[in-house]
């Protein structure tokens, strides 16, 4: 009888987990050709915004350079855009830099697995642009570093991510079910001899 009871707890015990263990497929994951699609574009579209990305900052600017200097306070050249007598300038320069941070939001999830969540998103593209206004500062005649650039761009990344890089990057990187993962584990693990009566 004994027996007979402990069987049924174990065959309760382990329904459960063999249902668990059937690999799901998320919501929204794409099968595989169309993710590897995705990421090759992506791949495309990080290289053409690359090349966008170094022809507008790092090309040099001979006629702009007395009007240039670095900033290391936060705010500073913000307030300098703000205070410009034409608003469409201000728009310009703010905006201008908040777009050009959009597509690390949109396109680093897609291309970088572990680089999905905000942080690390945000964390890559503050990186990526603080070595571009150092190189600015550095090596080009015009340009300057400006502590408010790397915000405003790493805004913009934030801007794309939440409204399309979060999403994007689900879909072609499909975590696995935390539950099931877990099942598949303990499925794996030797079992003890059981005790007899």
């Amino acid at each position: 009888m004994a027996r007979t009871v402990s069987r049924l707890r174990n065959t309760k015990k382990t329904e459960p987990a063999s249902r668990s263990t059937r690999p799901e497929r998320g919501r929204h994951q794409l099968s595989l050709p169309v993710r590897l699609l995705a990421m090759l574009i992506g791949f495309v579209l990080m290289v053409a915004f690359a090349v966008v990305l170094a022809k507008l900052t790092l090309e040099p600017s001979p006629a702009s350079k007395a009007l240039v200097h670095t900033n290391l306070h936060p705010g500073r050249s913000l307030k300098a855009y703000l205070d410009q007598p034409a608003m469409r300038d201000a728009i310009k320069q703010i905006g201008g830099n908040v777009v050009l941070g959009i597509p690390f939001g949109v396109l680093v999830p897609v291309l970088a697995p572990r680089a999905r969540g905000i942080l690390k998103v945000l964390l890559l593209t503050a990186s990526v642009m603080l070595l571009v206004e150092f190189a600015q500062g550095a090596l080009i005649t015009g340009r300057a570093f400006d502590i408010d650039d790397v915000i405003l761009n790493t805004t913009g990344a934030l801007i794309g991510w939440v409204l399309l890089g979060r999403r994007l990057g689900r879909a072609v990187h499909a975590r696995k079910p935390v539950q099931a993962a877990r099942t598949t584990k303990a499925a794996k693990a030797p079992k003890a001899p059981k005790a007899t009566s």
